[in-house]
């Protein structure tokens, strides 16, 4: 039997990527096979998609870090056949054939049960940037932010940051969406942003700056991440889960000792499942918000071109790969 996937190969240093049809005896033997309905496309997948070392070490490789779908075939108890269920996060898509193919082979502990509330499609959506959105949010409000406080989003038309501007807009956060893309303010403003700018004062010359913001969600890291520290107000917190600029931070010690602010990271792939069936249920009830505005639906086929777009800058929201 045979089942298509993206398939991103390796010759001669040269990376290609096409639509393969592989034998299914092939596919990954772990405790639970999994027909995939949906899966999402990340920055992640883009980047094993061009040979980055760092995410996948080895080729042939499919990518795709976030699927949903239907138990095939399980060697478990845990899971039966026909199950509806969510794999995010791990080492799927890294150096495991991920969610851009027909079908998945995972252990079990990597699966999550479709919430009540979800469909597989819905779940996708929200996958890996939903929650690492989500950790985000959390973080911010045990550490003190409230409804009504002004938050920064950068980053904001891609995956974590539409995400993001939604759901704090759901809860009455004061969302500022920080991006480029000034032909996207349409777009930020109908799914929540309060204000949209494409700048922030910059003076790296000064620890300091005018306090304007309660808190923020970074994806961007590096120079950004520097000056937004400077005005994070007294106590306020900064969410970070991103290096698009650069993985690099030069700062001082002035906004943590001076104003009390918190540098909060945000990890998705390795939390605990406790933790992330804290955040599935978050995101499938009271958290739960509308996905149609920022999900597109592509194909399969679709992926070579949604990919290499993605590493152009050009992806906005959540792009769902219906299989």
């Amino acid at each position: 039997m045979l089942y298509r996937a993206l398939r991103i190969e390796e010759k001669d240093g040269v990376f290609t990527k096409s639509i393969k049809e592989l034998p299914l005896n092939q596919v990954d033997s772990n405790d639970v096979l999994i027909k995939i309905k949906y899966a999402a496309l990340n920055y992640k997948d883009a980047l094993s998609s061009i040979g980055n070392r760092g995410v996948t070490k080895n080729y042939p490789h499919t990518p795709g870090i976030d699927g949903a779908g239907i138990v095939h075939r399980s060697n478990c108890k845990n899971f039966k056949t026909g199950d509806e269920v969510i794999v995010t996060g791990f080492d799927l898509g890294m150096n495991t054939n991920g969610a851009f193919g027909e079908y998945i082979s995972v252990p079990k502990e990597w699966i999550i049960p479709l919430p009540k509330n979800l469909t597989l499609k819905e779940a996708v959506g929200i996958g890996t940037a939903g929650i690492t959105s989500a950790i985000g949010v959390d973080k911010l409000i045990k550490n003190g932010l409230k409804s009504s406080d002004k938050i920064l989003i950068t980053g904001a038309t891609g995956g974590v940051g539409s995400f993001s501007v939604k759901l704090l807009s759901k809860l009455n956060f004061n969302v500022t969406a920080l991006t480029r893309k000034t032909n996207e303010v349409n777009f930020l403003k109908n799914i929540g942003a309060n204000e949209v700018i494409n700048s922030i004062q910059f003076n790296p010359n000064k620890p300091l700056l005018k306090p304007i913001f309660d808190g923020c969600i970074d994806v961007v890291g590096g120079e950004l991440l520097e000056e937004i520290l400077k005005q994070i107000k007294y106590g306020g917190s900064v969410s970070i889960c991103g290096l698009i600029s650069s993985p690099k931070l030069n700062t001082s010690v002035f906004p943590f000792i001076l104003r009390g602010i918190n540098l909060l990271g945000i990890d998705s792939v390795e939390i605990s499942r406790n933790y992330r069936e804290f955040l599935w249920n978050k995101l499938s009830n009271e958290w739960k918000i509308d996905l149609n505005s920022i999900i597109k639906v592509h194909s399969l086929d679709d992926l070579p071109n949604l990919l290499d777009n993605m590493l152009k800058g050009k992806s906005v929201g959540r792009i769902v790969i219906k299989i």
